[in-house]
């Protein structure tokens, strides 16, 4: 199937590594120009580095979405460079088992909330807010965010109010950009393979007194397919949802996660 994403110019935060550069690297393999921004200037140029064999334009634009100001910079220099944008992929927040975990309520500080709330929920909706008038301007566009499975879970305090928060923030922008020709969804990811699994799985066979083979295999049984999703497996989706075959989609989450055992959302 034709994606119809040749030509089309995406900006992916969170694009220097795990699903974020995983997103970059299926657009570009789809025909798309992408900008891949991060805070870490070093990490940024070497993932822009690995993504030039694609043949597309690619940029390296550091930028911290904690704040508006060097968002819009960063969507300046994007479209400065690239004439436009058509597709904002949102995948720069720290990983949920970084986040508090399963911490209760009495032991979630505000400060942890907050910080989630800034790089996470209003980083975000910054982003979307400074691309979606180009993008309203061109009667076209695609944004994604990638949230997490937590939002269908409350086994994580911190990871529950954060996720759903984006799914919530993904409809309200569905609603208002959806009739100029711009689709907002949210795809929630569950455990995924990225170069932070392999020091998740021996952490996890210490911790449970096993190898790291058993350890693996737990980590699948808590999904339908038995194993764990791939970033490249999550990225497959979001070209997808970047597509204008996509038009359908809007406003809804789409889980990634290889299916949760017991569990049925309709």
């Amino acid at each position: 199937m034709d994606l119809r994403l040749t030509g089309k110019r995406a900006i992916v935060t969170g694009g220097s590594r795990g699903i974020g550069f995983a997103v970059a690297a299926a657009l570009t393999a789809e025909g798309a120009d992408a900008a891949v921004v991060a805070r870490d200037a070093d990490a940024l140029r070497a993932a822009a580095e690995r993504l030039a064999g694609s043949g597309r334009r690619v940029l390296a634009v550091p930028a911290d979405t904690a704040d508006d100001a060097s968002v819009r910079t960063a969507v300046e220099v994007v479209v400065a460079e690239f004439g436009g944008v058509d597709v904002l992929v949102n995948a720069a927040a720290t990983p949920a088992g970084s986040v508090g975990g399963a911490a209760s309520a009495a032991t979630t500080g505000d400060d942890v909330m907050r910080e989630q709330f800034e790089t996470k929920v209003l980083g975000y909706l910054r982003c979307a807010r400074a691309v979606a008038p180009h993008m309203v301007a061109a009667g076209w566009g695609r944004i994604i965010s990638i949230s997490g499975l937590n939002a269908r879970s409350s086994s994580s305090l911190v990871g529950s109010v954060r996720n759903v928060s984006v799914a919530a923030m993904t409809a309200a922008l569905a609603a208002e950009l959806g009739p100029s020709g711009v689709n907002a969804t949210v795809v929630h990811p569950g455990l995924t393979v990225t170069e932070r699994t392999p020091a998740m799985v021996a952490e996890r066979a210490e911790r449970d007194g096993v190898d790291e083979a058993e350890a693996v295999a737990r980590f699948g049984r808590s999904t339908t397919i038995g194993r764990m999703v791939t970033a490249e497996e999550v990225a497959d989706v979001v070209a997808f949802l970047a597509s204008p075959r996509s038009v359908a989609i809007n406003g809804d989450a789409v889980a990634v996660g290889g299916g949760q055992p017991g569990v049925i959302h309709y």
